[in-house]
């Protein structure tokens, strides 16, 4: 049973918006970022995504963990984010349609931080804001039944990846499947979903825009189970990805100082390459800032020229 939900203006402009951004990041070959700024990413998104479930441990501290260093600080919010690190360091490992890999995803989440982890709830919940219950989850009882109607809409509907992320981000939330850990697994299979079709969402750390503004986030959870539909939830999370990516589109397309783009150029691993190769990643530099550059790299070790004239290649050391 398709779950409900309608396709408004908004969110047509909006997917419109994301496809022409996705076509430009694509088209720019800015789809695989240096390793540099895939670790950037990664740290955002641990950090911003735990920190809307109240964890406590700055960027930097993510950062040292990530390079296995020692940390001090709540030993729950430790383990919270090295489990965080094993996932999004092994995102490939997991199936955005296949509900056994959803549930390994919650148990390696989880696993050290509640009893049970990877399993479905044995008990009723309710999510209390102050003295009022914002929602009450759907019976125990029925929960595997939902998550696997849940798990046959993304195999078999013919909707696009954009909406069906987001309703399946917003169904799940609604059926409240674990005890503990549902909003980051929301989160984590929305990125999964995204990243099957357009693999740049891999490294595009929505949860950054989710953490500076948490009320808007429950707002739209709040309006969508009020209307029992998900519709708002899907206009907010899609004006958030849109947002998102603009962001990246803005960062890869800032005017680079020539150290930015030698650095940048040596991170992508190109083991041979040319003039031409280095100006199709660079498009706004001219041929003659290009050779400059290519000169200077030689200069520092960084590559050696090969041939001369036309014929001139250059091979990273």
């Amino acid at each position: 049973m398709k779950p409900p939900y309608e396709i408004t203006t908004s969110i047509l402009k909006l997917i419109t918006s994301i496809s022409e951004k996705i076509g430009a990041i694509n088209a720019n070959l800015l789809n695989k970022p240096s390793p540099k700024l895939r670790k950037q990413h990664r740290i955002k998104t641990i950090y911003s995504s735990l920190k809307i479930e109240g964890n406590t441990l700055t960027e930097a501290q993510i950062t040292a963990l990530l390079e296995n260093k020692r940390v001090i600080g709540p030993k729950k919010d430790i383990l919270e984010v090295l489990n965080a690190i094993k996932i999004y360091e092994n995102l490939e490992a997991y199936k955005p349609s296949n509900e056994k890999s959803f549930l390994k995803a919650h148990k390696n989440l989880m696993e050290g931080l509640i009893e049970n982890a990877g399993k479905y709830r044995n008990q009723g919940v309710g999510i209390v804001k102050g003295s009022k219950v914002e929602h009450l989850a759907p019976p125990f009882e029925n929960v595997p039944y939902l998550m696997k109607d849940l798990f046959e809409y993304l195999k078999r509907s013919n909707e696009i990846e954009l909406i069906k992320s987001c309703v399946f981000h917003y169904e799940m939330e609604f059926i409240h499947p674990f005890l503990d850990g549902n909003g980051r697994m929301g989160r984590l299979w929305q990125t999964l979903i995204l990243m099957e079709k357009h693999p740049i969402f891999e490294f595009l750390p929505f949860e950054t825009l989710i953490s500076k503004d948490q009320d808007k986030y429950y707002k739209a959870l709040a309006e969508s189970d009020k209307s029992g539909k998900s519709t708002k939830f899907i206009e907010y999370m899609l004006n958030v990805i849109d947002i998102s990516i603009g962001e990246l589109l803005d960062f890869n397309n800032r005017t680079l100082n020539e150290k930015e783009r030698l650095n940048y150029y040596v991170s992508l691993n190109k083991t041979e390459f040319t003039r031409k190769d280095y100006m199709d990643i660079f498009k706004n530099i001219s041929s003659a800032t290009a050779s400059r550059d290519l000169k200077k790299g030689t200069e520092l070790g960084l590559f050696e020229k090969i041939g001369e004239k036309n014929k001139t290649t250059y091979q990273l050391k």
